[in-house]
């Protein structure tokens, strides 16, 4: 082969292997980045900053808890309307006070316990949660009783997980038990900085044989 040809098949390979090597450090920055605090491509679209901090967490089923719970405060609402419909209809407007009375409590009782039961059980599903990295503190946005979102900020130094897993409770935050679910962090560092599992800790022996009451 003629050197000409040689020198012109050597920089088109050369040419080849570069531009191949800028496209696989473009698209996948390991190099300058440690694969812990890298997010994946589909993730770097959904991170948001806004006043509270860096959306690190959006909830699933955020609009199902709020949409069940308003069907729940309508229906209470027309069976509340209608009790006077039925306590004409039934005769049980002109029957003794103390059958009113009863009646009333009743179906007050199960239009009532639906809705402050779905509240109690819902009140802690974090929506959205947002994490102020410079102030290390954390802002949980759930639903209230009026299905109005409210805004719970507290420092990491505040997040106690319960000694027994619990069904409706992640973790505490003060004395308001929230409720995550691991598996819709986009970045599990983030979870474990959460939860206090990046910190160190040391392991005492002396603590295994001191007595429970101790």
């Amino acid at each position: 082969m003629p050197p000409t040809r040689e020198r012109s098949v050597e920089k088109t390979s050369g040419n080849q292997a570069n531009s191949s090597s800028n496209w696989v450090e473009s698209r996948c920055p390991s190099s300058r980045c440690p694969s812990s605090r890298c997010p994946s491509s589909r993730w770097l679209s959904t991170s948001s900053h806004t006043e509270e901090g860096k959306l690190i967490y959006t909830g699933s089923i955020g609009n199902a808890v709020r949409g069940v719970k308003m069907f729940s405060y309508t229906s209470s609402g027309f069976s509340l309307s209608m009790m006077p419909y039925i306590l004409l209809k039934t005769n049980l407007g002109i029957q003794s006070f103390s059958l009113q009375v009863a009646f009333c409590g009743i179906m007050g009782f199960f239009t009532f316990l639906t809705p402050v039961l779905l509240h109690v059980l819902t009140k802690g599903y974090v929506v959205r949660l947002y994490h102020d990295a410079d102030r290390d503190t954390y802002t949980a946005i759930t639903y209230n009783a009026f299905l109005m979102e409210k805004r719970n900020v507290f420092h990491q130094k505040q997040v106690r997980v319960p000694a027994v897993s619990k069904m409706f409770t992640s973790f505490y935050a003060g004395d308001t038990g929230l409720l995550v679910n691991p598996d819709l962090f986009p970045l599990p560092c983030d979870y474990n900085h959460l939860m206090g599992y990046d910190q160190p800790f040391s392991f005492n022996m002396d603590d295994l044989e001191k007595p429970d009451g101790s």
